[in-house]
């Protein structure tokens, strides 16, 4: 079992900074790959990032350059450092926790473990 409690999220202005976490709970989280998700009003719930529990990593495109997944398993917890943040980033972003899937199906298969999602605004 592995819970997932996300913070970090605020108010940025376009352009800026924010770095969110996703601390998880269980002995087993070195061993799952971990990403991120998010959903804006409106719209389905969107791939970001993932990074694989030995350090692959794989972004969706409307992030890539901007956005930077890690991971610290000693604290159990995974990041998402996120730069140059537009207008359209904002959503409630979410991680999540799985070892079945390979990366690249992330975007489209039912993840075993999700957080109860942060709240990131960006304003122009």
């Amino acid at each position: 079992q592995v819970q997932l409690v996300e913070s970090g999220g605020g108010l940025v202005q376009a352009g800026g900074s924010l770095r969110l976490s996703c601390a998880a709970s269980g002995r087993t989280f070195s061993s799952h790959d971990m990403g991120w998700f998010r959903q804006a009003p409106g719209k389905e719930r969107e791939f970001v990032a993932v990074i694989s529990w030995s350090g692959d990593t794989l972004y969706a495109d409307s992030v890539k350059g901007r956005f930077t997944i890690s991971r610290d398993n000693a604290k159990n917890t995974l990041y998402l450092q996120m730069s140059s943040l537009k207008p359209e980033d904002t959503a409630v972003y979410y991680c999540a926790a799985d070892n079945r899937y390979l990366l690249h199906t992330w975007g489209i298969m039912p993840l075993r473990y999700w957080g109860q999602g942060t709240q990131v605004t960006v304003s122009s």
